[in-house]
């Protein structure tokens, strides 16, 4: 590996090698300002003595918590772990409670937030966090200390010499961040994550982006508390690119047209709403042109990579590309080089029509335990192959289970749970990671996601959906026997419902409803449909947002054993019933059959 071993060296290789003028850039009040390499090292640095003034110590935690991706964020963390100090980035939008546990479990001493917002949820819960001495924010908010005052008792450069001992102390196999992951027993997970693993993921992901070093531009959005989006920063100044931060996520159109990146890393969602929205479009044309749209859509769903399909799709390809998909690229900047697809399972047909309209989509695998990238694809030396997530990184052994469980061992994989000897005994075996995931490796060395080994899925916006507790919620209610939430990569959480007809036929008598007695005409039922809403509504409330079933779909026959609904055990067989009722399944997120 290079000269780098810890996070905090990465801005010092930029400052070597590339010495941007332009090393991170955020919008503030409609205007883009830049922060050079060297101003961010000093800024980095003025924190890290600020902090040593305010007590900080090596092994300390300071949790960050931030609405958007901005300088400040960055800053921080560099400032953080130059003493050997540890950050924890928390999700801004969780519960306050969840904001307690994880200050309390963490024992955070000082804490970043971004805005208003976050500092109300801090202030209901800061007198139950022992630990935590002082708060500060970006923004400017009344009555709050700003983080520039970290930086004043900074600008006393007495004890720089103290932060370059610290410095020189930590090894890359120190622990460098906590990051809490959802849990299914609810209580989130903190992930021990060393410097080693993170640099390592950094230097190694850097193999894949197709893109000219020193002279490209990045736009970063995801939540850069997640570790998907932080590695990426690292890579990025690895890279020497300058990295641009998105205002929001409903800002993301304008920026990518001001910006014009060569990279920038997406979830599922954020392109299937990107391609609804071009579709939506085409849909409004008229004439020849509408014909001419889709019939350019037509083509680029049946892409393979590498000229597979011959030199007369290749040909009809360069017109579609020429009349039609060029208005896509201009759409999303005209520049990109990559988008790096993560966080959930990327469906095929985006893949294709994305990569066929010349934006490549390259999807990977990871785990917020492996750093978090396992495999990505590379359209570079034959290593793109659609439908899966790429080949192994450098130095990453993927090995399948008996059962097909796929296994990790490499320097990406953490040092375990925070706190957690049992849990991270369950994951951590015989040397490797279990990932819960199940997969299979191609001849070509192509890892494939086939199911998942635990219950928990994915939406396609990345965000986490525990099916067994949504089901052990609805399942209270008298009028629902039998319920299975679906939704692993689709855009919302939605549910499959048998419902309890024995109690119906009850509920019809006594409210003298006169509804058919029969299952197969009841399920179609409007008035019978907006009862189960109401309890549906009911159960929704007590759970997050991204959480909350928004469709379902009843179904007539009662789940059994000898059926095949359930295990000998009762236990839901989610394959089996997701096939039975796959017209449902199609109906409740559209898709075309």
């Amino acid at each position: 590996m290079s000269d780098i071993k810890r996070l905090f060296d990465f801005p010092y290789h930029q400052l070597n090698i590339y010495n941007l003028d332009k090393a991170l850039v955020t919008k503030y009040n409609g205007e883009w300002v830049a922060t050079s390499t060297q101003e961010y090292i000093n800024k980095a640095n003025a924190i890290s003595r600020g902090l040593l003034q305010l007590g900080v110590k090596k092994n300390d935690k300071v949790a960050i918590i931030s609405m958007t991706n901005r300088t400040e964020w960055n800053i921080c963390d560099i400032g953080i772990l130059q003493l050997g100090a540890q950050d924890v980035p928390i999700y801004p939008t969780i519960s306050e409670e969840d904001y307690q546990y994880v200050l309390n479990h963490s024992e955070s001493v000082v804490c970043f937030v971004s805005c208003k917002e976050v500092l109300e949820k801090i202030n209901k819960i800061k007198d139950n966090v022992p630990t935590l001495r002082a708060i500060y924010s970006f923004d400017e908010i009344e009555g709050c200390p700003n983080w520039t005052e970290v930086l004043k008792l900074g600008e006393d450069e007495s004890n720089q010499e103290e932060v370059e001992k610290l410095k020189d102390s930590v090894n890359e196999n120190d622990l460098a961040t906590l990051i809490y992951t959802s849990g299914t027993t609810g209580r989130p997970k903190g992930v021990m994550l060393t410097h080693k693993n993170i640099a390592s993921n950094a230097i190694y992901s850097a193999d894949r982006l197709p893109i000219d070093l020193g002279h490209s531009k990045a736009l970063s959005f995801l939540p850069v508390c997640h570790i998907y989006e932080r590695m990426l920063l690292y890579m990025y100044q690895y890279c020497g690119v300058q990295i641009h931060f998105a205002e929001s996520l409903e800002t993301i159109s304008d920026n990518l047209k001001e910006i014009q990146p060569e990279v920038m890393s997406a979830v599922p969602r954020l392109l299937e709403k990107v391609y609804d929205k071009i579709y939506a479009k085409g849909t409004d044309l008229t004439g020849i042109k509408k014909n001419l749209f889709f019939w350019a859509v037509d083509l680029g769903l049946e892409y393979e990579p590498y000229g597979q399909n011959g030199w007369w799709y290749e040909f009809k390809l360069k017109i579609a590309r020429k009349i039609i998909f060029s208005k896509w690229q201009e759409a999303l900047g005209g520049n990109l080089k990559a988008i790096a697809s993560g966080s959930a399972a990327l469906q095929p047909r985006l893949a294709r029509v994305f990569n066929a309209a010349g934006v490549p989509v390259m999807e990977g695998y990871g785990l917020t335990e492996t750093s978090p990238v396992v495999s990505v694809n590379d359209m570079r030396n034959g290593g793109f192959k659609i439908g899966t997530v790429g080949k192994p990184i450098a130095e990453t052994e993927v090995k399948i289970a008996e059962d097909g469980e796929i296994l990790i061992k490499g320097p990406q994989v953490m040092m375990g749970y925070y706190k957690d000897p049992d849990q991270t005994a369950e994951v951590l075996k015989d040397g490797y990671f279990h990932t819960g995931d199940i997969g299979e490796v191609d001849d070509e060395g192509f890892l494939k996601i086939t199911d998942r080994k635990k219950e928990m899925f994915k939406t396609s916006g990345g965000k986490y959906i525990a099916p067994q507790l949504l089901e052990n919620a609805l399942k209270q209610s008298r009028f629902i026997e039998q319920v299975m939430v679906i939704g692993e990569g689709e855009k919302m959480p939605a549910a499959l419902i048998q419902p309890n007809w024995e109690f119906i036929a009850d509920w019809n008598k006594r409210k003298n409803l006169n509804l058919p007695n029969n299952p197969s005409e009841l399920v179609s039922n409007q008035k019978l449909i907006d009862r189960i809403q109401e309890e549906v509504d009911y159960y929704n409330e007590r759970f997050g947002k991204w959480e909350k079933i928004k469709k379902f779909e009843l179904t007539p026959d009662i789940w059994s054993i000898e059926s095949g609904h359930l295990t000998p055990t009762m236990k839901m067989k989610r394959k089996v019933v997701k096939e039975k009722y796959l017209d449902l399944y199609n109906k409740i997120y559209e898709h075309q059959v």
